[in-house]
């Protein structure tokens, strides 16, 4: 059997599927594996080229993978689905992956590291509990208007909202709907205690980071926004140009043009 050059590995939570081609791009293996079966399989074949798309778990596997000494890839997903042949499933994705890995034009995503994805772990978390707390204030705000109890906008009229809630002589509010909001004010403060936690961790992970810090001396740029750069792009490199950076995070707008024309 001829070596194995190019691998494309469609990856999952239990079943991997892998598509692997020789220097020639004749189909050498074509074949399922479980997942705890993934790393021995690797550790089996001489280094090669392994291609990846950029999704959950993707880059615990890049990482993996490239400790055993082959060079992995990581591609956007929408780079990769030109390349599916007709039908969808994971034999042809892990084909297309191989094919896609090799093309010249292909533009890669890379591998973060540990620290990193913790730091983005820090935002997404703090984000949710974000979410979750302005769902609490706006399910605070339509049960009391439910009895025509209404306060002004802003952190200071739900505080409002939770006293009227508090006080026991205020008849407005029947005693069962006076539990539900009081248990609902009650998440509410966890919420902005976890949202003042992850505030903290997030300074002390940007205070442990020299380029974070080197950031924040832009103005503009203070921690959170610092500390999300520096864990989301690895490798500023990567981007060709500043122009390449600003349509990368959405600041530079799609185009949509057709025959040199703009709708």
């Amino acid at each position: 059997m001829q070596a194995i050059t190019t691998v494309g590995l469609d990856i999952a939570k239990s079943v991997f599927q892998v598509h692997g081609v020789d220097a020639a791009g004749t189909i050498i293996i074509r074949r399922q594996l479980k997942r705890r079966h993934v790393l021995a399989f690797f550790q089996k074949l001489a280094p090669c080229l392994v291609g990846i798309e950029a999704c959950a778990t993707s880059h615990h596997w890049s990482r993996e993978l490239g400790a055993l000494g082959h060079t992995v890839r990581l591609m956007p997903p929408a780079y990769v689905k030109p390349y599916v042949k007709r039908q969808k499933n994971d034999a042809a994705d892990a084909e297309a992956i191989c094919e896609a890995v090799t093309r010249a034009n292909m533009r890669f995503v890379q591998t973060k590291t540990p620290e990193q994805q913790a730091c983005l772990m820090l935002h997404r978390t703090r984000h949710l509990f974000i979410r979750q707390q302005t769902s609490v204030i706006n399910s605070i705000r339509a049960h009391l208007a439910e009895f025509g109890i209404i306060a002004r906008v802003g952190r200071n009229g739900v505080a409002e909202l939770l006293k009227v809630v508090g006080d026991p002589t205020d008849r407005r509010l029947p005693e069962v709907a006076r539990v539900c909001v009081a248990a609902l004010g009650l998440q509410l403060r966890m919420l902005k205690a976890q949202i003042l936690e992850f505030d903290r961790r997030i300074r002390v992970w940007h205070r442990s980071n020299q380029t974070s810090k080197r950031l924040d001396q832009i103005p503009g740029i203070g921690p959170a926004l610092a500390t999300a750069l520096v864990a989301s792009v690895p490798d500023p490199k990567a981007f060709r140009s500043a122009r390449n950076f600003s349509a990368w995070i959405g600041l530079v707008p799609k185009q949509h043009s057709s025959g040199g024309k703009d709708p």
